[in-house]
């Protein structure tokens, strides 16, 4: 076994799966790259080559159980110990909740609750020499996002996921969440949306992906936090 430790990041390609796993690779981490679709998958994987870690490809679809397989079948083949896993893959449809269906419902829940679940739940024995888990949540979580009610519903759940997590864990492994706010605008928000939205945070800015990085290099060094809910989003969640 590689005595490089090894992270996890599910929904490693772009935005914000991205942010952590280059986070990780600067700070020496081997890197198990996760991604759906392999549009930006190459790029992030030259990144992180670039850094100087072994960065190895994982390409799943987290939303059914023949994905989360494939994504464990490939770290069975991968040299080094499990230290860090950052659940990072979601999804976020616009839709009232009246107009749901039944199908993008199930595939939220599935990508956002279900898979960093099942994913914790296989892993974790595997942490021997303990480590962290982070999950990814949204300062929505908390918020009544009528255009948005399966991902917010997901994205509350996660929180107490990762609390319960955190007592079934401990005192091996650490668990706890992120929750950022604005960072990196999405193709369900227009410009004059995204600009209203940051003018009215009491910072007056979106969260930069910087500050997103520090969230994650924040909890890695600081043994003494776990089953906390780290809220990354320049004021958002206080209007």
């Amino acid at each position: 076994m590689n005595n490089i430790p090894l992270a996890i990041v599910t929904g490693a390609a772009h935005r914000l799966g991205r942010i952590f796993a280059l986070t990780l690779a600067k700070r020496g981490y081997a890197i198990l790259l996760h991604y759906h679709r392999a549009k930006s998958a190459e790029r992030t994987e030259q990144e992180i080559k670039a850094i100087g870690v072994p960065v190895f490809l994982a390409q799943a679809d987290l939303r059914d159980d023949s994905g989360i397989s494939s994504l464990i079948a490939t770290l069975d083949s991968v040299p080094h110990r499990i230290k860090i896993i950052v659940n990072s893959a979601a999804m976020m449809q616009r839709n009232e909740l009246r107009s749901t269906t039944v199908t993008n419902w199930d595939a939220t829940i599935a990508l956002n609750l279900r898979a960093p679940f099942i994913l914790v739940q296989q892993l974790a024995g595997r942490m021997t020499e303990g480590g962290l888990i982070v999950t990814i949540s949204d300062c929505g979580a908390s918020k009544l996002w009528k255009n948005y009610p399966a991902y917010v519903v997901s994205k509350s759940a996660l929180e107490t996921l990762t609390r319960l997590q955190t007592k079934e864990y401990a005192p091996t492994i650490r668990v706890n969440a992120i929750a950022p706010g604005l960072v990196i605008p999405s193709d369900n928000v227009s410009k004059d949306e995204w600009d209203t939205l940051t003018k009215r945070m009491p910072l007056n800015h979106p969260v930069s992906q910087d500050d997103i990085a520090a969230a994650l290099e924040f909890l890695i060094d600081n043994s003494a936090i776990t089953g906390h809910v780290l809220c990354v989003d320049s004021g958002y969640s206080l209007i």
